[in-house]
């Protein structure tokens, strides 16, 4: 397959989009479910799962805004507001400003569902929720990655309050028990995506730290002895002027090794909030070094599903299967629903093959 004019290469499946939310009960009779965002990906048990962003929030009133959040007892509190208070500022679907405070008009918690042919999911009755628990997880927790290292699924994930957005971490080998870790990047700091395995005798994983000030949402790298104290960190790549990914760029799911080097699919936005993926190529024994980038994106939102929705023109992926040649890519579409689409990883290779460094 050639690259387009456009630059994308990306296959989707023709089931797409395979969750929407009316496929997933709320946690409780007085939610509903708004989103779904943004899976983690892995097999277990001899199937495909998705450990999805669940997004949800109260039943609306006429007139007036509702939206939860974790109170100091660990329970959902609900507020609500009258639409008309000239203290309310709604110009963001996702964000509620009142008096200079900051909410989420949803809440989000993750949820597993899984597959046998990677198309058709269903969620399991015996295979809890997992909600955020403490006062850094208030306003939720949200879109995870999944890596498997030494046969354990380390799960990096979003951590949401009024504090700020951080990264935590927790483990687990049977989706059932899970030993949480905390916060291990403080904020301003998401898209944290490990390493399949260790460099070097080292455990690396990208992050995006963010400036409002100097600097911006960049993609850096950073390298720890213990998955949790972690140094040594480095901007590999900004967002360039003009570009498909000008505004703001993140790693997407763990890097694929390949015999070129470490291959990243990343997501970058412009300043008109259109995502778009690429690739990077790392060094094998050094990814902090950028071998090469994509100049035009593998994938743009093109289809009707991720050009409209409850924030439209996005495409975000946090999870696939690598299948030899073939990367099995799950992604949040419109931030809405959850779709999939195939790359060939000698076609994402060769697209990068002439390009600058």
């Amino acid at each position: 397959m050639n690259q387009t004019a456009t630059g994308e290469i990306a296959k989707r499946f023709p089931e797409n989009p395979l969750v929407v939310p009316s496929s997933i009960r709320p946690s409780r009779p007085d939610m509903t479910i708004e989103c779904l965002l943004n899976p983690g990906v892995f097999e277990f048990d001899g199937k495909i799962w998705m450990l999805m962003r669940v997004a949800e929030r109260p039943r609306q009133r006429e007139g007036f805004l509702s939206f939860p959040f974790y109170n100091a007892s660990g329970e959902i509190e609900i507020l609500q507001f009258d639409k008309t208070d000239p203290d309310l500022d709604l110009s963001d679907p996702r964000i509620v400003s009142y008096q200079g405070t900051d909410y989420l008009t949803t809440l989000s918690h993750l949820r597993l569902v899984c597959s046998v042919d990677g198309i058709h999911f269903n969620e399991p009755h015996d295979f809890a929720p997992i909600f955020g628990h403490d006062k850094l997880e208030a306003y939720g927790i949200e879109d995870c990655r999944v890596a498997k290292l030494e046969d354990v699924y380390c799960i990096t994930y979003t951590m949401v309050s009024h504090f700020g957005v951080g990264v935590g971490l927790m483990q687990t080998r049977d989706w059932k028990n899970f030993t949480r870790h905390g916060m291990i990047l403080p904020p301003h700091n998401k898209d944290c995506a490990l390493f399949p395995e260790k460099i070097n005798g080292k455990y690396y994983t990208l992050h995006r730290p963010s400036s409002p000030f100097l600097g911006g949402n960049y993609i850096w790298i950073a390298e720890s002895p213990d998955l949790l104290h972690w140094g040594n960190h480095q901007c590999i790549a900004t967002t360039r002027a003009s570009m498909w990914d000008a505004a703001r760029v993140g790693a997407g799911a763990a890097p694929i090794k390949t015999s070129a080097g470490w291959l990243e699919i990343y997501h970058g936005a412009d300043a008109q909030h259109r995502y778009c993926l690429g690739a990077l190529l790392l060094d094998l024994n050094d990814p902090s070094h950028v071998i090469a980038r994509s100049e035009r994106p593998v994938m743009i939102p093109s289809a009707d599903y991720e050009l409209t929705g409850f924030f439209g023109k996005v495409i975000f992926t946090n999870g696939h299967i690598v299948e030899g040649d073939r990367i099995r890519m799950y992604y949040g579409a419109s931030d809405e629903v959850i779709c999939g689409a195939e790359l060939s990883i000698s076609e994402v290779l060769n697209t990068l093959s002439t390009l600058r460094t």
